[in-house]
């Protein structure tokens, strides 16, 4: 597979700007599922060490955004449609406590019109696909965020690069899973201060994405 060239970096913290380069070309669909990543032709195209590119590998396979294949070959991690529902149960469980945390909040209300607006923002039409996934994430950190819960932010972070490599596989076929409509509803439950309501608002929103995005022919 052909893919543009990836930009030289200077010397200074090479270790770091090379692993943000390499992060960025996954999570923005450069490299795509099961592409080989090659140290050498990664060297070359960062204009850094093979040694600098294998340490920012391996920091990426902690991260579950790259794997070790056939004969050690590293390559860009492809979820199955098992894994995609496991993760995707993860998110439920992990946003299902961050708008309990919500609508027991004194914050509530104010939490409710920035969701209004992170809302509003999903659809903007004259942003490209990957812009759209942007403010998809952006929604969903913000919704953790706003909980008040440091740890669950954290755990959710840590999910984020396979959330986003897994959307970004399937391609634009799921940009109705991004509406403001489909985000819309959970809002409303929050502002209405429906606990139940809302964990089950969340839990059939990603129990559709994850079907959807499990679906090995998102066209049928």
């Amino acid at each position: 597979m052909a893919v543009e060239p990836l930009p030289s970096l200077d010397r200074s913290t090479l270790r770091e700007r090379a692993l943000d380069a390499l992060r960025a070309a996954i999570t923005g669909g450069q490299y795509r599922p099961g592409d080989h990543l090659g140290e050498v032709e990664l060297a070359g195209h960062l204009g850094v060490s093979r040694g600098t590119v294998r340490e920012a590998l391996r920091h990426l396979q902690q991260e579950g955004l790259v794997v070790s294949g056939a004969r050690g070959m590293l390559r860009v991690s492809s979820h199955s449609a098992a894994e995609i529902r496991e993760l995707f149960q993860v998110r439920a469980a992990l946003e299902g406590l961050a708008v309990r945390l919500l609508i027991a909040s004194e914050k509530r209300e104010t939490a409710v019109e920035v969701l209004r607006a992170a809302v509003s923002d999903l659809d903007d039409a004259h942003r490209d696909f990957v812009a759209h996934v942007d403010a998809d994430m952006a929604f969903h950190l913000l919704l953790c965020e706003l909980s008040g819960n440091s740890m669950l932010v954290t755990a959710w972070r840590q999910l984020a690069g396979r959330i986003r490599v897994t959307i970004m596989a399937r391609g634009e076929q799921q940009s109705t899973l991004m509406s403001g409509a489909y985000h819309t509803p959970i809002v409303d439950a929050i502002e209405a201060g429906d606990v139940v309501g809302a964990v089950d608002v969340v839990q059939q929103h990603m129990e559709r994405a994850a079907e959807r995005l499990a679906d090995p022919d998102p066209a049928g």
